[in-house]
């Protein structure tokens, strides 16, 4: 993998770069659209490379591992093949799914994590040696490290434990993944993840213990479970004044596009989120103009496009009556719709705060949309 900062912002610590991979190049900054059943819920994949034009989407290694299982994975030749997504696929690590899953008999030690699947009840076991050998099997492009996502609060000695924990764990995931190859004859890249809570000298020390690994990349994780977020930017803030300027950060499960666009600011490169596809299929869409609950009345006669100025098939040809309607009658086109449209919105944000740091003018363009698009319509 290779990472190339193409401009930095002058006024915030926003930049612009290019992530190269074995399934093409990725622009920065990205949002990275939730695929976790080796699907983004409710979008074709010609919609989410025409319409979306999504540059790199998700697996999640929890839910792949259950169905449609590893053998069915390998023997369709990894993730690309069996989905049909030809551009990069990042896997998470299956990490937060089993931190989810506290309350239903998940128990962790040193080794690794005891759990139950949520289909069936059976019995699992996730170590930090078998999540590598699981990700090469998914087969993404990029490959997380396995950690503890600490809840939020979190006691301060709690936090401390479970971070040196996940630094021993991703010693063994280094070892792993540094010993195996690709299984299907290109490259993989693993990202470690920071942790330590909300607790700022964990945050710092843990920002240096992974930089100290000198991975091609680096992800922090933990955040966006909770707290305020203004907890939230102070901690990304430190960790990105800690961990390499030449490498990419990916600020995990994150979020809003307020939330995306400060983290941008703040020097992240990389986002993703469940939140425009779920908020989606109950009726709330983000556009140019601010933010939308399509179920209201208001909008039983608006004929006009869900958002003409954002561009794309979808949001451009369907009214807001339209959606309206087949929300209110539970019509699986309206997930499908307002699924494609809130992608569509986010690419398109992260896409413009692109050309702004390139232009130079991106501290002042983020104020100014912030103010438009977080308004309620």
């Amino acid at each position: 993998m290779k990472f190339n900062i193409t401009a930095q912002d002058t006024h915030s610590k926003a930049r612009a770069a290019t992530i190269e991979t074995a399934h093409g190049a990725i622009q920065t900054p990205i949002f990275m659209p939730v695929g976790t059943a080796a699907t983004v819920k409710a979008v074709h994949q010609r919609e989410l490379y025409d319409d979306v034009q999504a540059q790199i989407i998700l697996g999640n290694t929890y839910h792949l591992y259950l169905r449609p299982g590893l053998n069915v994975l390998k023997k369709a030749g990894g993730l690309h093949k069996f989905n049909g997504w030809t551009r990069p696929i990042l896997t998470d690590s299956g990490g937060y799914q089993v931190y989810s899953l506290a309350g239903t008999g998940r128990k962790i030690n040193e080794e690794g994590v005891k759990f139950k699947s949520h289909i069936d009840g059976s019995t699992h076991f996730f170590t930090p040696e078998n999540v590598m050998d699981t990700q090469r099997t998914i087969g993404g492009d990029i490959i997380m490290a396995f950690d503890e996502c600490t809840p939020y609060p979190c006691e301060y000695d709690y936090a401390k434990k479970s971070m040196a924990m996940t630094h021993r764990w991703l010693k063994r995931c280094c070892d792993r993944f540094d010993s195996t190859t690709s299984n299907y004859g290109y490259e993989q890249t693993l990202f470690p993840i920071v942790q330590g809570s909300v607790y700022k000298d964990l945050r710092a020390d843990s920002a240096r213990a992974i930089a100290d690994f000198g991975r091609e990349g680096n992800a922090i994780g933990g955040l966006s479970v909770g707290e305020p977020a203004e907890m939230m930017y102070e901690m990304a803030e430190m960790v990105c004044d800690i961990l390499p300027t030449d490498k990419p950060r990916y600020l995990m499960g994150v979020g809003t596009p307020e939330n995306i666009l400060e983290g941008i600011a703040l020097g992240i490169d990389m986002f993703d989120c469940v939140m425009p596809t779920r908020n989606a299929r109950n009726g709330m869409l983000f556009t140019t103009q601010g933010i939308i609950n399509i179920k209201n009345e208001r909008w039983k006669e608006d004929f006009s496009p869900i958002d003409e100025f954002l561009g794309g098939y979808v949001s451009t040809f369907y009214t807001k009556a339209y959606l309206r309607h087949l929300v209110i009658c539970q019509e699986m086109l309206a997930a499908q719709i307002a699924s494609v449209h809130n992608l569509t919105f986010y690419l398109w944000l992260v896409a413009e705060a692109r050309k702004q740091i390139l232009q130079g003018s991106f501290a002042g363009w983020k104020k100014e949309i912030l103010e438009k698009i977080m308004r309620r319509l």
